[in-house]
């Protein structure tokens, strides 16, 4: 249930072990060795035969003793593998809205927790719970938008009210989707796998159609419905990615994709437990 708290959680987990990485990697690192070795060579002409053999000996030792090098070499990959691990969290953040509001409960939310006020925390809140009662299992950037709210505030107030158990969440490829907690196990369900009616149809007539795939005539005549229905539901299960062209034509046959079989497969077993 509360799925995005330990995500959250990791993320900051994650965080805090880039950063010091990052920090431990980027300690100074001291070249007093070196500039006494230079130091050393420059005096070595004023030295007698015996005093340069003893001091080439404190050298060796002094060498054997100091892991300057390998000290260099350990602070460099702590410092390259910290940087490389924010950069692929910021840039993960960037392309998946799941990784992006895990990052935004990291970061933000922990300083906008003394920043707003109880009572625009309450108006805000109800405003999100009465957005989802509504638009149960929109995703984060929709909910955002929806309700003109920046993202900081969004991830903050959704992580209240999932901790609260108020609101449930779930991955969604790329999405992260919402909806009240109070909803029945059917409604979780049918919000989670919205796969039904005319749609459900159409991928097990392309299931059933294999990897050659069916025309969209072969779809309306199997139905039994019109050119402008068949072409509205084909459209959405495109672009959910649920069916893929079987080749590349104008007007191509449709197989189901790998995504669709999983969602088809989902819908049956929901309908055949009922």
């Amino acid at each position: 249930m509360h799925v995005m708290m330990r995500e959250v959680r990791l993320m900051q987990v994650s965080l805090i072990i880039a950063f010091s990485m990052v920090l431990a990697g980027s300690e100074i690192i001291d070249f007093s060795e070196s500039d006494a070795n230079e130091e050393n060579e420059f005096e070595s002409e004023a030295l007698t035969f015996a005093e340069a053999d003893e001091a080439g000996q404190d050298e060796a030792v002094g060498r054997d003793n100091t892991g300057g090098d390998d000290g260099g070499r350990i602070n460099f990959g702590l410092f390259t593998g910290g940087t490389a691990m924010l950069l692929s969290i910021f840039t993960g953040s960037l392309v998946f809205e799941v990784m992006k509001v895990a990052l935004l409960g990291a970061i933000v939310t922990p300083f906008l927790s003394t920043m707003i006020s109880v009572r625009d925390d309450l108006l805000t809140r109800g405003r999100i719970l009465g957005y989802l009662e509504g638009n149960a299992g929109i995703h984060f950037s929709a909910l955002r938008d929806a309700l003109g709210l920046a993202n900081g505030v969004t991830a903050y107030h959704l992580q209240i009210l999932e901790s609260k158990g108020e609101v449930l969440s779930w991955r969604n490829g790329k999405l992260r989707r919402y909806a009240v907690s109070g909803l029945s196990s059917e409604d979780i369900a049918r919000i989670r796998n919205p796969i039904s009616g005319t749609r459900l149809a159409i991928l097990q007539v392309l299931s059933e159609s294999g990897l050659v795939g069916a025309t969209g005539k072969n779809i309306r005549i199997k139905l039994k419905i019109s050119r402008q229905l068949l072409s509205h539901h084909m459209r959405e299960l495109r672009i959910n990615d649920l069916i893929e062209p079987a080749e590349e034509k104008k007007r191509p046959r449709w197989r189901i994709s790998g995504k669709g079989i999983a969602a088809l497969a989902n819908s049956l077993e929901f309908s055949q437990s009922q």
